[in-house]
């Protein structure tokens, strides 16, 4: 019981070292303190919105998808189909980057390589399908198709690059992380 405990603490230590900080501010400088509390509240809120729906869709996506399945189309030889799926799923995904994370743990949980998940949240991050609407009206078509080019190249070096630096081990336990996530 005592070892868990230690563990909790370990792991909530920032958020713990944050809120003390934040009384402190409170108390210090009341207004600001406020508006801290008041963001950090309407943060909280606006995640409550945004995660329920994400977390029904992985749920409905490990249920729905088989292995094999996502073997066969993101897995280690899925190949120039499992990139672009990667990139087509980052980009028509809704809601904002930290959604990703649990949807890349069910991708890593269900066998996906682990290049074609970092394409899956680099897409997420960058190239989102509305936002690229919003920036051809705003910035124009040619601003637009540099920005993407330079998107896709850039998550595909950064993709592949972070799969051939991590060691088996670290990818062992990126997976094992994945699997304990999805209990």
């Amino acid at each position: 019981m005592k070892k868990k405990s230690i563990e909790l603490m370990k792991r909530y230590r920032f958020f713990a070292i944050m809120i003390v900080v934040t009384l402190a501010i409170l108390v210090v400088k009341p207004d600001m303190g406020v508006r801290v509390y008041s963001l950090a509240f309407n943060s909280v809120f606006e995640m409550l919105g945004v995660l329920p729906p994400i977390f029904i869709l992985i749920g409905l996506l490990d249920v729905w998808v088989k292995k094999e399945t996502m073997v066969k189309y993101m897995g280690k030889d899925s190949g120039i189909i499992g990139v672009l799926l990667g990139f087509f799923l980052g980009a028509a995904a809704a809601g904002p980057l930290y959604g990703a994370f649990p949807v890349a743990g069910v991708f890593l949980n269900k066998g996906s390589r682990l290049a074609n998940v970092f394409i899956i949240v680099g897409a997420w991050a960058s190239m989102k399908i509305p936002l690229l609407l919003f920036e051809v009206a705003a910035m124009g078509w040619q601003f637009t198709l540099i920005r993407l080019v330079m998107d896709v190249i850039g998550v595909l070096v950064i993709a592949y690059s972070m799969e051939r630096i991590l060691t088996d081990a670290d990818e062992r336990q990126i997976y094992e992380l994945a699997r304990k996530m999805n209990q």
